[in-house]
């Protein structure tokens, strides 16, 4: 990737293909761990298969609030917790074809305790970037540019990307209703929103159910395969 593009984003646990496109999108791709926890959202939810249906699963937390920042709140996962969601798993993707090759790689970010529901989204995302043998560059904001934490949330994206001193930034696609691309180029900054291709995969005999977490990518897909995936985006 020759373009220096920074990309911000909440942190997700094993997020869908969309998130993954705004990673690769980027040269720098920021975790924004100081901002407020979203409550329902996907920080520490996500949908697997059932049948021909989604599943949401739930990481559970420590004292969550819309009134803390999501790098203030723990994960408060334990045994228990973990043999259910293996046993979901198991129960939902055992007759997938890449269940027994993938499987360790979406546990593995359970083995551990973490004092920030961040550090557990990003270790689920490393695992699948180390389960294709791919790699990636990240910060969290909390660490790279905490002094911008009270900005105006536009001119804090600007902000971050002029310290990068990068000039091109790139955004989730809902943002098209939120950031102007005028105001951005007026800061010095061009403003890009990325845009996921539809993609498709076997899955059992039903339906396609799309949008799910990437754990559902890993069960049906060989790694080349998602790696195609992965480049299945533009920039508008």
């Amino acid at each position: 990737m020759t373009a220096q593009r920074t990309a911000i984003m909440q942190p997700y646990i094993f997020p869908y293909i969309g998130y993954f496109h705004l990673i690769q999108s980027s040269s720098m791709f920021v975790f924004y761990d100081d901002v407020h926890y979203i409550m329902r959202g996907w920080i520490n939810r996500n949908r697997i298969l059932n049948q021909e249906h989604d599943l949401l699963f739930t990481v559970p937390l420590a004292k969550a609030s819309r009134n803390k920042l999501i790098n203030e709140i723990s994960p408060a996962f334990d045994n228990r917790w973990k043999d259910s969601f293996y046993r979901s798993l198991a129960h939902n993707y055992k007759k997938a074809p890449f269940f027994n090759e993938a499987i360790d790689s979406v546990m593995s970010p359970f083995s551990r305790e973490y004092d920030d529901i961040t550090d557990l989204a990003i270790e689920s995302i490393l695992s699948v970037y180390s389960y294709l043998g791919m790699h990636f560059n990240y910060t969290k904001s909390s660490i790279f540019s905490p002094e911008t934490k009270d900005m105006d949330s536009a001119d804090r994206l600007i902000e971050i990307t002029k310290k990068f001193g990068f000039v091109d930034y790139v955004n989730a696609p809902g943002g098209s209703s939120l950031y102007s691309k005028e105001y951005f180029q007026s800061q010095g900054v061009n403003l890009f929103f990325v845009k996921s291709h539809p993609i498709q995969y076997k899955q059992y005999h039903g339906n396609f159910v799309p949008g799910l977490s990437a754990i559902d990518l890993l069960m049906f897909c060989s790694k080349s395969k998602i790696i195609d995936f992965f480049s299945s985006y533009s920039l508008e």
